[in-house]
């Protein structure tokens, strides 16, 4: 799997987000930033994601992802 085809993934399931991927082979590393963590707690967000990639983590083809999650307002924070 690529990294792009984990961004397509993110982005179709979780309406109006904007993933940012790297990694390849089985490895990723995903930033997903969305109004729709607003409000939610660190758990509720992680699953969230996982949700999203559970049938490619079952199936092998994802076998490490590393999660980070931001509101739009928190990642121009940042920026």
């Amino acid at each position: 799997m690529q990294a792009e085809e984990v961004k397509q993934i993110l982005e179709q399931q979780l309406e109006g987000c904007t993933a940012i991927t790297e990694g390849e082979g089985c490895d990723f590393s995903v930033t997903v930033i969305g109004e729709v963590f607003a409000g939610l707690t660190p758990v509720k967000k992680q699953q969230l994601v996982y949700g999203c990639l559970s049938e490619h983590i079952a199936n092998g083809s994802i076998h490490a992802v590393t999660i980070k999650t931001y509101t739009p307002e928190q990642w121009s924070a940042l920026s």
